[in-house]
């Protein structure tokens, strides 16, 4: 870990000094198999249902961005008059109100910018204090995505697909579908 490049997420006109793939390539030559493999299968989006990956690191990292998914889609759902429901999954008041604030701030950049900064603080708050163990890699992949991510983002590609997604959802219901 001590020899890969830091990089911020705030920096939007910095270039990356790594790519994703080059820290996959680097790390097929130091990593297990299975290690390799847990790499290899990091999202940012967690499995639909909770399957443990072998690090106490990634599966607190899939709880949690699984709950910010569930309490996001049920306060959309809410806002919208519709149903959601999730059997049997309890959200933390933490990250539910987390949810309410992205949504809250109804400008979808901002929300994203926000949960963003919101995923960090977690990948920071849950890492290992040891940056040699393979958590600390894991962590490091997960920051490495979310900021590649974020700095694809772009204001008015954005806008124009949250309005033709929003449109469509309304029409469906103008239709009396998903209800």
């Amino acid at each position: 870990m001590a020899q890969l490049p830091s990089f911020n997420i705030n920096d939007d006109d910095i270039k990356m000094p790594i790519t994703e793939e080059y820290l996959k390539n680097l790390c097929a030559r130091f990593l297990d198999a299975h290690s390799l493999e847990v790499l290899n299968n990091l999202f940012i989006e967690p499995p639909k249902t909770k399957v443990s990956t072998g690090s106490k690191f990634v599966d607190a990292w899939y709880q949690n961005e699984r709950e910010l998914r569930i309490a996001l889609a049920q306060i959309r759902a809410l806002k919208m008059n519709k149903k959601c429901e999730f059997d049997g999954v309890a959200v933390s008041s933490d990250i539910m109100n987390i949810a309410r604030t992205a949504i809250n701030l109804n400008n979808p950049l901002a929300s994203e910018q926000f949960l963003n900064k919101c995923r960090m603080e977690l990948i920071d708050n849950i890492e290992p204090a040891d940056n040699f163990s393979l958590d600390a890699v894991f962590a490091y992949a997960l920051k490495l995505k979310l900021t590649t991510r974020m700095k694809k983002f772009n204001a008015e590609k954005g806008m124009a697909s949250y309005h033709k997604i929003y449109e469509r959802i309304l029409n469906s219901d103008s239709l009396g579908e998903n209800k």
